[in-house]
Parts: structure tokens; C-alpha cells; sequence
């Protein structure tokens, strides 16, 4: 099964161009159901049945995955045996009525205009680590880009001169503007500090760690929880909660929607529809 998986992967990767997130997930997802299956004694996919799957789905449950997990366990294996049956690797389909657990939406955490200046102050803008990391949350709070973007833009995605970054998800680009206290930031981290944190190697990443390396989501993740419990902000935030501001902040500025979509690359305006009713 597990070579299966890996030629999946690459048809996702390289044919469905699906984002470097959704790419992670699903064969994490995949690889976990895999070594359960394998330790049942299943170890090729027409081997698998219906019965063997709601196994594996209770055992998630047992191990009290959430249902939002859960349901991303039963998308990735749905897509999986569909890619399956195209490919005439199975007869059928064992995933086909395995049925994904109601989530409950509850509303976006965001930061108020308050929060959001005291955590931007956070970052020592007198050493290189602190210009690096305030160019990065100020970055994520003006342009609602996904941390995954954050973490994995190029120089090349950057013009000073023009005022934009570029980011490229599933094969599409946009084009982000960037206000003219963010150009200023940025040019002092690259004139500055950038060169310093390198020590001499070379990076094309805009935001690199001590290595030279990108900056991993989880690295970035531990850097922002850091500078949040600093500035004393208690709610639970993440990455994302910069992203869920900055529309709800640009909503309440009074931003066309349609705009904020193409920001945020929403292919779907009821998408952001949503921080419309978090506006007080």
C-alpha cells in the first residue's frame, strides 16, 4: 500500500498541482492509515474492504481524534481509492460510504486593532532576529497571506520598487500590495539584518533561519505563540489568526469584499463573507 501511496503523491504533486499543505496532509493521513491497516494483517489495496476502513475510523475515534481531523482522514482516503479505481488498481471503491463526522464552525479567533499594535511591538527591532521576526508578523497582519506563503517566499517574490509580493498556490499567482510602512520594514530587514542571520551563506528565501534554511510553519508557529504570551494576549491564536484579522480589518475599513477575496485568494466569496459578521 504504501508504494501506492507514494505513486499518489507525486500524481498530486506533479498533475493536480494541490497546495504544499493538502500535499503534506494527505500523505501523512494515507501513511497513518497504511500501518494500521498493515498492522490487521492488510497490506495491499485490493485487499482493503469497507469493514476494514470503519475499523480504522473508530480506532480514530478511540484515540479522540477531533471530527475535523477525522473528516481530513476520510477526504484524503476517498481521493485515494478514487485515484485507485481510475488507475484500475481496484474493482471498487471501499471508502464510498464512509461518511465524514458534522463539525461545529465556531467563529474565527481575531485580534483587536488594541491586541494586534501591542504584538507587533513584541519584536526587539534593535537585533537581527527581532527585525526579521517583526518584518514577518507585520507581513502576515497586512497582507493576510497564509503562513505557509510566509514561510516559503522568495526574493524574487518581492518588488520594493512596485509595492507587492507575489504568491503561487496550485499554479495560480497574485499579486499582494504592500502598504508604505511595510516597504520600509521590509527594506531595513534586507539591507540590515538579513545579511547577518545568513552569516555568509547563501538563501533564496526572503525569511531565513540561522541555517539559511526557510523558516519551517511550525518554527514560526512557536516564534509567534512566544511574542503573543509577551504582549499578554490570552486568546488562542495561530498563524492564521493574523490571516482572520487582517480580512476582518479590512472589512471594517470598509474594503470592497471582492477586493479581499482576491487578497486572500479565496475562490469563493462566501469564503470571506464570514468576517463580514465579526465587524462591531
Amino acid at each position: 500500500m504504501i508504494n501506492a501511496i507514494q505513486e499518489y503523491i507525486v500524481y498530486l504533486h506533479d498533475v493536480r498541482k494541490i497546495s504544499y499543505n493538502t500535499e503534506v496532509s494527505y500523505k501523512r493521513d494515507l501513511e497513518k492509515a497504511a500501518l494500521y491497516l498493515q498492522a490487521q494483517a492488510v497490506h495491499e489495496v485490493r485487499e482493503i474492504t469497507e469493514t476494514d476502513l470503519n475499523s480504522y475510523m473508530l480506532y480514530l475515534e478511540r484515540k479522540k481524534m477531533s471530527a475535523a481531523t477525522v473528516s481530513r482522514n476520510i477526504a484524503a482516503l476517498h481521493s485515494f481509492f478514487q485515484y485507485l479505481l481510475r488507475r484500475h488498481m481496484i474493482d471498487e471503491d471501499p471508502s464510498e460510504r464512509l461518511k465524514p463526522p458534522r463539525i461545529e464552525k465556531k467563529a474565527p479567533e481575531i485580534l483587536t486593532a488594541a491586541e494586534a499594535d501591542q504584538l507587533l511591538k513584541m519584536p526587539n527591532r534593535k537585533t537581527d532576529k527581532g527585525m526579521r521576526d517583526r518584518a514577518m508578523l507585520q507581513l502576515l497582519y497586512t497582507t493576510g497571506i497564509r503562513v505557509s506563503e510566509l514561510v516559503h517566499l522568495k526574493l524574487g517574490d518581492v518588488n520594493l520598487d512596485l509595492g507587492y509580493i507575489a504568491c503561487t498556490e496550485s499554479g495560480r499567482e497574485r499579486m499582494i500590495p504592500l502598504d508604505a510602512g511595510m516597504r520600509i520594514i521590509l527594506e531595513e530587514y534586507l539591507e540590515e539584518a538579513r545579511n547577518r542571520l545568513l552569516k555568509g551563506l547563501e538563501s533564496e528565501y526572503l525569511f531565513c533561519n540561522c541555517s539559511g534554511k526557510a523558516m519551517s510553519r511550525q518554527g514560526f508557529w512557536k516564534l509567534l505563540k512566544g511574542y503573543a504570551a509577551e504582549a499578554g494576549i490570552t486568546k488562542d491564536i495561530t498563524p492564521h489568526t493574523m490571516r482572520h484579522s487582517f480580512a476582518a480589518n479590512q472589512l471594517q475599513k470598509g474594503v470592497d469584499i471582492r477586493s479581499v477575496q482576491r487578497i486572500l485568494g479565496h475562490a469563493d466569496v462566501a469564503t470571506t463573507q464570514m468576517y463580514a459578521g465579526m465587524i462591531h
